[in-house]
């Protein structure tokens, strides 16, 4: 499926094939269950968009759910935050998780039922800090 020219862009820009492939797939993915369109948040492709507050009073907005293709690993935003969104990850498949990021190295190595879930529930439930955003 054609995106934006600078979604189209950061994807054929991905020399290797494989991750290539894979985060085409995952874009169409998060499309599918999200309903979103991708777009460009720097180096991120972005979904949706959320105003956060933090305790402190510092504010802004983000994407919900976003995804880069890294060196190491694709790297998804916003589907799990320190303690939320991880009761399904040990049946999620091989992954690595950070405070806020999901980490994987190939797509044929996860449970794709399961990463569809957990998109669709931070789609559902945006995880953006210990407090609960503001929309």
């Amino acid at each position: 499926m054609p995106y934006s020219r600078e979604v189209e862009s950061y994807l054929a820009a991905i020399d290797a094939p494989q991750r290539q492939a894979d985060t085409r797939t995952l874009v169409d993915v998060v499309h599918r269950v999200t309903g979103e369109e991708p777009v460009m948040w720097g180096t991120i492709i972005g979904f949706g968009a959320v105003h956060y507050r933090y305790p402190s009073g510092h504010e802004g907005d983000t994407m919900i759910i976003g995804l880069a293709a890294r060196k190491q690993a694709l790297t998804l935003y916003g589907l799990i935050y320190y303690a939320k969104n991880r009761e399904r990850l040990r049946e999620l498949g091989k992954h690595k998780a950070g405070k806020g990021c999901l980490y994987i190295t190939r797509l044929s190595e996860v449970n794709m039922n399961v990463l569809e879930e957990l998109i669709a529930q931070a789609w559902k439930h945006p995880v953006i800090s210990e407090g609960e955003p503001t929309t």
